[in-house]
């Protein structure tokens, strides 16, 4: 079951980050599906979180989809390479959101190993922010749509993750927010 926009529009972007965790990621791009289970995720906390884009208030053209309400894609591109997939959470003008790390491949993966250039599905398949996108044809260009109808969505499949089965910790690659890069805001589902 798709996940509705209630689900994404509560305040708590740390709780939505963890609830993430064994969700089903889908995308229909050109008339195909892919699904993977999240493993990882982080989240970003706004304003108040010196490792958010929109840390201070800072609103740019590339930030803008972190200030609508709750339930749409902001991807952006890091490095000049990588295209990085997050979900927007909150009410509108709060830029939370939850970067989507890794996951698991649940189907399309002959599509999957076609984007990213692989013969065989290895743990580094959609290990890292960038490898997901890539291999669920995630780009820039889907920033902003809607996860309710677009070609991006959420699923519900019922799992539940325990406490014992993830693990927090400091979010990765984000060493210039100070104290806030140690916050335990990367939450890691352990193999099944």
């Amino acid at each position: 079951m798709k996940l509705g926009s209630a689900f994404y529009r509560r305040d708590d972007v740390v709780l939505i980050s963890r609830e993430l965790l064994g969700k089903v990621l889908c995308t229909d791009i050109d008339g195909v599906v892919t699904r993977a289970v999240i493993t990882e995720t982080e989240a970003y906390a706004g304003h108040i979180d010196r490792a958010s884009h929109a840390y201070g208030g800072r609103r740019t053209k590339r930030t803008e989809p972190m200030y609508a309400e709750g339930g749409i894609a902001y991807v952006y591109l890091c490095y000049g390479i990588h295209h990085l997939f997050n979900v927007v959470t909150s009410c509108s003008d709060t830029p939370h959101a939850v970067l989507i790390r890794a996951g698991q491949p649940l189907a399309g993966e002959e599509i999957m190993l076609q984007r990213r250039k692989k013969k065989a599905i290895d743990k580094t398949l959609l290990a890292g922010p960038g490898s997901l996108a890539q291999a669920m044809g995630i780009t820039t260009a889907l920033t902003g749509t809607s996860l309710q109808d677009g070609p991006i969505w959420i699923e519900d499949h019922g799992t539940r993750v325990h406490d014992e089965e993830f693990s927090t910790g400091p979010r990765v690659g984000v060493d210039y927010a100070g104290e806030d890069a140690a916050l335990p805001y990367r939450f890691i589902l352990a193999p099944r």
